[in-house]
């Protein structure tokens, strides 16, 4: 999942990397990979003993990012969503929504739904970085993976002093991830599950699985449908918008 996901269960638009791409070929690849238009995703969300069916509606381009997370199930948390924002060099926002009436601004660093995934997560593209660097390789799930480390360039907002990354250079696709701070410490870990065939012939993990060291703690993330190119209003990305995308259900 993209990332985390942007992480979460997104779509590789790029090419498959080679044995002679660089680390800023390569991280342009993946970063290609993060802006992979509309899309709509179902996904099972399981952390700290608690289930949630969520739909994802996202769109994803090189100058704008917009995700709404809305709650499925359980029935008493129906029609609850978060909306987030990245518009260039701008910084993200969150705006929370809860039925029926409260809407309030969220701080970025939080965690989604009581989740090991934090707002930013959602959002960020490390590997739009200026800092990129080819740090090694190691097999991961039987697949010999190149490790790509991304740092932020100056003045660049990140909770995250570098962040690398294990490509499945076939596929090119992320087997694992890791973000640090400042210390050298691993703050999150992202392992993929198993690697299938999307709605239109990209190769995505099925589930992600992050993990927080410093709690002791992780999440898990199980797609069960992918669909791209839907036809988004603008208005579903803002807080009227969610609003009424609770109203009717």
């Amino acid at each position: 999942m993209k990332t985390l996901h942007t992480l979460i269960i997104s779509a590789l638009l790029a090419s498959p990397a080679n044995a002679a791409d660089t680390a800023t070929e390569l991280a342009a690849k993946l970063s290609a990979s993060q802006q992979d238009g509309s899309s709509l995703v179902r996904l099972k969300m399981e952390a700290r003993g608690v289930t949630l069916q969520l739909q994802i509606k996202q769109r994803r381009s090189a100058s704008a990012t917009e995700v709404v997370y809305q709650i499925l199930w359980p029935k008493e948390r129906l029609g609850e969503s978060v909306l987030l924002k990245k518009v260039g060099n701008q910084a993200a926002t969150g705006t929370l929504f809860v039925p029926p009436a409260t809407v309030r601004q969220l701080d970025m660093k939080d965690a989604l739904f009581g989740s090991d995934v934090s707002y930013a997560d959602v959002l960020e593209n490390f590997f739009a970085w200026p800092n990129q660097t080819i740090v090694g390789t190691e097999v991961v799930n039987r697949v010999s993976c190149q490790i790509l480390e991304s740092k932020p360039g100056k003045g660049q907002r990140s909770s995250h002093a570098a962040v690398r990354t294990w490509v499945d250079p076939k596929h090119l696709v992320p087997l694992r991830i890791e973000k640090y701070n400042t210390a050298g410490q691993v703050t999150r870990r992202i392992d993929s599950g198993r690697i299938v065939t999307d709605d239109i012939g990209r190769h995505v993990p099925t589930g992600l699985t992050v993990t927080d060291p410093s709690k002791g703690s992780s999440t898990e993330l199980d797609g069960s449908k992918l669909k791209h190119d839907v036809n988004f209003t603008a208005e579903e990305f803002t807080a009227d918008g969610l609003k009424q995308s609770s109203e009717s259900r």
